[in-house]
């Protein structure tokens, strides 16, 4: 029930939201390659953001293998008004969890792994340790799988959190703006645009080889100037890849889809966003941070290639 995993929207109005177009529709979850996925995860008692956070792709990429890891438990300490994770108090971290996460990589045989996670504001480094801990412990038992993290904004944390990550060498380093700057105070109370992304320039400084991707929601009330605009700000912190879906609502004690975005549109964010030198877009109604992230992350690799002028 919404009023149980979100406590803290339990005294908001119900928002209704427009009816869904022929373009947002899914299939259910179902097939043999979804059932497996779903029980590799449950015999290593793993969660997966796929679930929490209710993605429309869940039956597509299940099928496929692909799942999103997220770790640090199912409880996130920030209540944003667009997000399906339940809120509340955090259970103590499970040590044994990265080697689980490894375990699971190896045995789904995957060619590339997003882990995400919570917000952890509870802990001294927001949990940066545990996320270095999942990736060496990926290296280590599924050495060719490449390794996408997207991470929490580490706001409260100690200073030298954001270097534990970055130290651990993941191939793409993720943190989502999710929306304009002005939404922030509605949609993401507990952030702050700016210093997420000051955190994105600050993981190019540390290692510019280093791919960094965020994303944004589109359908929550912003208008085409300020996702332009979010653009430019991106691209001055050197953003690789940038990656723009509609929001869905996923009850009705969460943000209102202020309207549905036309297939059309997105079409011309992704031309717009080519045209300020992201080296890879993503822009489609149905599109999610982890969303084919595999087959993006090759041409990303390639794009930055034919780009350097060695292809």
């Amino acid at each position: 029930m919404p009023v149980l995993r979100h406590p803290e929207k339990a005294h908001r109005p119900d928002q209704t939201q427009p009816k869904k177009p022929s373009w947002i529709r899914v299939k259910a979850p179902s097939g043999a390659g979804y059932a497996r996925t779903r029980e590799i995860m449950r015999e290593n008692r793993l969660t997966t953001v796929c679930e929490e956070a209710g993605c429309p792709n869940v039956g597509e990429c299940w099928s496929q293998g692909h799942a999103t890891m997220m770790i640090m438990g199912e409880i996130c300490t920030r209540g944003c008004s667009f997000c399906n994770v339940r809120t509340g108090r955090p259970d103590t971290l499970d040590l044994f969890e990265p080697g689980r996460v490894a375990h699971a990589v190896q045995k789904l045989g995957l060619n590339h792994v997003v882990v995400t996670s919570v917000d952890r504001d509870d802990l001294t480094d927001g949990g940066a340790d545990h996320f270095a801990q999942t990736i060496r412990a990926i290296r280590h038992r599924a050495p060719g799988t490449t390794i996408e993290v997207l991470t929490p904004d580490f706001l409260k944390s100690d200073t030298g959190s954001l270097e534990k990550v970055v130290e651990a060498r993941p191939d793409v380093f993720n943190h989502n703006l999710e929306t304009v700057p002005g939404l922030y105070p509605t949609v993401r109370p507990g952030a702050r645009y700016f210093h997420s992304l000051r955190l994105l320039q600050r993981v190019k400084e540390l290692d510019p080889a280093m791919f960094t991707k965020s994303g944004i929601m589109v359908g929550l009330g912003e208008d085409r100037q300020g996702v332009l605009q979010v653009m430019d700000d991106m691209r001055a912190a050197d953003v690789d890849f940038l990656t723009i879906g509609q929001y869905l609502q996923p009850t009705p004690k969460h943000h209102r889809v202020d309207r549905f975005v036309t297939p059309e549109e997105f079409d011309g964010y992704g031309r717009a966003a080519y045209g300020k030198g992201f080296l890879m877009v993503s822009a489609t109604p149905l599109t999610r941070s982890s969303y084919h992230a595999g087959d993006d992350f090759a041409q990303l690799r390639a794009a930055r290639l034919a780009k350097l002028g060695q292809v």
